[in-house]
């Protein structure tokens, strides 16, 4: 890394608070009249705190408090720290669909730091859509940043049992659809499901995608997967506060550790986790902000080579506090050895292998050896075929092995709000070797892409026993679900892929091992279809709705914005 330190006129906030004329006098006299005085600026680096703490997110409750221990370490390293609020996308809560924010925050997040006098940034954030939002926004702007991973909550209890959160909560809505579970069993799991703040305990796309930005480098060593409750977190924020000052100093930007190796680094780690399948949206959507050019292809080759070694729910049976005392990120990244590429660079300024080298496993079963893996292959699968051009994706190790080659007769549904109207009915024509398929849930048709992938069994067949069946959709799924669901299908069909043109009865072939997703309809046929297929009408006339619907990329893109990928750097504000 250059060792070459700027010197305090050298720094962004300089031209804020350094210079002697009348727009300066204004910014300092305002920091004036919030109590600060000259000892805080000048010679010090802004800080730029950027928190997506709210009274409704549940994940992110402790950041109000944790940005503290950020300031604290950011004074005690000479900077000078400023919290900023963001958009705090409350996962459970935001309808239709956090996704529909993600590239919001990350807006936010590059203009918050453009247009104010920081010089480096700190990064609070974790629920799901948090983490790419907030570093997609960093990547752009290009200051130094690190992120503070919220992390986990503890993990759940019921009766003697330990829950997971999401996992659970769809095994036992099954059962209860079932009748092998009371109301009361119910009512009880609802209070032991969540007992503390912080993100899902499962390897769900919050515990992925914290994951992924250690392994990316843009976390300090083991931080992503500390419980959220645990003293440990605090003083991960104080020294992430602490270090950022550093990096301002030595100019250690995203672009010096956001290389090709350390994209390849997160998607083996998203492999080696049993990572969520929307972790693949998000990378792709992260390395093409920083100018990597990646595909689904590479997922898919990394994934032949890599498998699964924590045995986390959803594919495996612990929950991310053990992960935690197994040794955590470091212990499964040393356990992937020479695959990594050890010299890429990370926030703390050393490599990989150095932030590794004294990891060790401390439990086994939970961070399982190479050649003891829950699952021979990686997370997740990339199929391809004429009902998917473009890519579609799964997740085979949280799938029953009988539905990763299965050949079944279609249930299309239009949409959501067909499927649920359909799916409880007594009556459906539906048995377990049918393909359910949904339609225009996709970035466009959903909008905004929802979590409605995992699409319920049907009541008659869950009634019967059934657990899991083949799923088929261009929605995404939460990385807490399991089941043979077949997502991100591309195009979608909204805008007329060819999942628009599936009918009931057609017959569905999916085969993981030789990544085929085929419709058994002929070419003249769908070529009918599509010629009599009316496009459905935009969801949205006007607002924020209108421009995601007008520039959002597809899912194989990332789901981006097509005027936020890499390009020319947006010119500095003017500020005199």
């Amino acid at each position: 890394m250059d060792r070459h330190r700027k010197k305090p006129e050298d720094l962004r906030s300089h031209r804020w608070l350094g210079v002697q004329d009348l727009r300066s006098f204004g910014h300092r006299s305002r920091l004036r009249q919030m109590g600060y005085d000259a000892e805080d600026w000048g010679k010090r680096p802004v800080i730029g705190i950027i928190n997506t703490w709210s009274d409704i997110n549940a994940c992110h409750a402790h950041l109000r408090s944790r940005a503290e221990d950020v300031k604290r370490g950011v004074l005690q390293a000479g900077g000078f720290p400023l919290e900023l609020p963001a958009i705090s996308l409350a996962e459970p809560f935001v309808k239709p669909t956090t996704m529909l924010y993600r590239n919001f925050l990350a807006m936010e997040t590059e203009e918050l730091l453009r247009s104010h006098p920081i010089d480096g940034a700190v990064l609070l954030g974790g629920c799901d859509k948090t983490t790419p939002g907030l570093i997609m926004g960093a990547i752009s702007m290009g200051l130094p940043a690190i992120f503070c991973p919220a992390g986990p909550m503890l993990r759940g209890n019921w009766r003697g049992k330990v829950l997971g959160s999401g996992s659970d909560v769809w095994k036992y809505w099954d059962e209860k659809r079932a009748g092998t579970i009371t109301e009361e069993d119910w009512a009880d799991m609802e209070n032991g499901m969540a007992r503390s703040f912080g993100t899902c305990m499962t390897m769900g796309t919050a515990a992925t995608m914290m994951g992924i930005a250690e392994a990316m480098g843009l976390t300090l060593p083991g931080a992503s997967s500390i419980p959220a409750a645990d003293a440990g977190h605090p003083r991960m924020c104080a020294s992430a506060g602490r270090r950022i000052v550093e990096m301002v100093w030595d100019d250690l930007t995203p672009a010096k550790i956001l290389t090709p190796a350390a994209f390849d680094n997160a998607i083996m780690v998203h492999m080696a986790m049993g990572g969520s399948t929307n972790a693949i949206i998000h990378v792709i959507a992260m390395a093409r902000r920083a100018g990597v050019a990646l595909s689904l292809e590479q997922f898919d080759q990394i994934s032949r080579k890599v498998p699964v070694v924590a045995n986390i729910r959803p594919s495996g049976a612990y929950l991310m506090e053990d992960f935690f005392y197994a040794g955590g990120l470091p212990a499964l990244m040393k356990m992937l050895g020479g695959r990594l590429h050890c010299h890429a660079m990370t926030v703390n300024g050393r490599t990989v292998c150095e932030n590794i080298e004294s990891a060790d496993v401390f439990h086994p079963d939970v961070i399982r050896s190479l050649d003891n893996a829950i699952y021979a292959e990686g997370a997740t699968a990339v199929l391809k075929g004429n009902l998917a051009p473009r890519g579609a994706v799964m997740k085979p190790s949280a799938a029953e092995p009988r539905l990763r080659q299965h050949r079944g007769k279609a249930v299309v549904f239009r949409d959501y709000n067909h499927m649920a109207a359909e799916i409880e009915r007594d009556d459906l024509d539906v048995t377990p070797d049918h393909v359910l398929v949904l339609q225009n849930a996709g970035p466009k048709g959903g909008p905004g892409m929802p979590e409605w992938g995992m699409l319920p069994i049907p009541r008659k067949l869950v009634k019967a026993g059934v657990r899991d069946m083949l799923r088929i959709s261009d929605a995404r799924m939460s990385g807490t679900s399991y089941g043979a669901c077949i997502l991100h299908v591309a195009p979608e069909s909204f805008v007329g892929g060819p999942l628009a043109f599936v009918e009931t009865g057609d017959e569905i072939e999916v085969d993981v091992a030789r990544r085929l997703l085929h419709l058994h309809v002929s070419d003249e046929e769908l070529a009918r279809r599509r010629a009599n297929w009316v496009a459905p009408q935009p969801r949205y006339e006007r607002g924020y709705g209108r421009m995601f619907q007008e520039h959002i990329g597809q899912a194989d893109d990332g789901c981006d914005f097509d005027f936020l990928e890499h390009g020319a750097p947006v010119p500095e504000p003017e500020i005199h």
